[in-house]
């Protein structure tokens, strides 16, 4: 699990364990990793599971990555499942960005998850079998006011994925693309502090998910092979509306996407004129108040 030591990567390695895993942690804190790993410890099932920490930054080194998941690999054997949870995120008006944050956020978010993925897949197609899951965002789903650095990387996760799903099928190796809504996360607090007033108010119109929860039901999804792994009602209608030429794991799911395609394009536009709507208001109320302080 890389980005495992805090937030959603941390509990799906705690939901992996409890399920008789072993576990090799992967994020740049040592500290973190350390204190992470007592954590995931208290649920252990058997005597013989363990739970690796490696400190490495999986954005910049290509070949530190594959050495040290080499390394991992002679210690705990071959990699069953790989989750690339690594990700970190920038908000604020496009011109306002840093040029710079376009560039660290695309190594993190998209490279971060290319390198890990790239060390353990011929592996996997030589044993015929594994899974590769990368967690991209509702905002790789839909771009959003704010989001301008971050959607973009989120997005690429899905192109990624689909590829590389088509590649790896015939080996029996699956690929899960999870797109988890606004999390109760230390990354999504972190966040929440600099976030334009357009952005909060549209976060506001769906509630925050617990991290336990999202695990859980990502994890569900890549140990059955699903493609798509969404969480609550309007994940769902997003994963449906976005399906365009994505794989489906059942006959059932094509069917339910070329079902409610149309009923869920009404109401997405309903939402869509909604924040638009939220984006007029904050620009108006900022004119005025801008106005305002020029008569003074």
């Amino acid at each position: 699990v890389t980005g495992g030591s805090s937030g959603i990567g941390k509990c799906i390695a705690i939901e992996c364990y409890k399920q008789g895993a072993f576990i090799t942690l992967i994020a740049r804190d040592e500290s973190k990793l350390l204190q992470t790993k007592k954590e995931i410890e208290k649920y252990s099932v058997n005597d013989k599971q363990v739970v690796l920490c490696i400190s490495v930054d999986v954005s910049k080194d290509y070949e530190q990555v594959e050495n040290v998941l080499k390394q991992a690999q002679e210690k705990l054997g071959p990699v069953d499942m790989l989750v690339n949870c690594a990700g970190t995120s920038v908000t604020g008006k496009f011109e306002d960005i840093e040029v710079n944050s376009f560039e660290r956020l695309m190594a993190v978010n998209y490279l971060g998850s290319v390198y890990p993925s790239r060390a353990v897949i011929a592996t996997m197609k030589e044993r015929r079998m594994g899974r590769i899951v990368f967690v991209s965002s509702q905002a790789g789903q839909l771009g959003l006011f704010g989001y301008t650095a971050y959607s973009p990387t989120k997005f690429a996760l899905r192109g990624l994925a689909e590829a590389l799903q088509m590649e790896v099928k015939p080996y029996n190796v699956y690929v899960t693309v999870a797109y988890p809504p606004d999390t109760d996360t230390p990354g999504f607090a972190e966040e929440s502090k600099t976030k334009p007033l357009e952005t909060k108010l549209i976060s506001e119109t769906s509630s925050v998910c617990q991290a336990e929860q999202v695990a859980r039901v990502i994890v569900k999804d890549a140990i059955q092979g699903n493609f798509n792994s969404s969480v609550g009602s309007d994940g769902y209608m997003l994963s449906i509306l976005t399906s365009g030429m994505s794989p489906v794991t059942s006959i059932t799911e094509g069917l339910q996407q070329v079902v409610c395609m149309g009923i869920f394009r009404i109401i997405g536009l309903f939402y869509l004129g909604s924040f638009d709507s939220i984006v007029r208001r904050c620009m108006m109320q900022r004119e005025k108040s801008e106005s305002a302080d020029k008569t003074e």
